[in-house]
């Protein structure tokens, strides 16, 4: 519980399709420093929003495909799948609280 997925593109489909509470994806990369700043945020946020969401990670430079299928261009992007289908999208770093109230506006 309260643990972060790591998807890939073969699991991506699988994982947020089968999921039966909204999903945030961070697509992020290993050099990019505002998505190292706001992971130890999304780490606290997958144990205190448990009940509300998961949280999953994407690496695109080894997931290209499914960073693609999303126009992701900038990173950190956060995009929120709730039933399969993307209900927001979030870019770029942001403090814990302003994050969670973009997320929960979208739930």
């Amino acid at each position: 519980m309260g643990s972060i997925t790591t998807l890939t593109d073969s699991t991506f489909d699988e994982v947020i399709g089968s999921s039966d509470k909204p999903v945030l994806v961070d697509f992020w990369a290993e050099w990019c420093g505002p998505c190292k700043a706001i992971a130890p945020i999304l780490e606290e946020l997958a144990v205190e929003q448990a009940d509300k969401f998961s949280i999953a990670k994407l690496n695109v430079d080894d997931n290209v495909a499914t960073a693609t299928k999303f126009s992701v261009m900038s990173i950190p992007t956060l995009l929120l799948f709730k039933n399969g289908e993307i209900v927001g999208r979030f870019v770029g770093a942001k403090p814990k609280g302003a994050m969670l109230q973009e997320i929960t506006a979208n739930l």
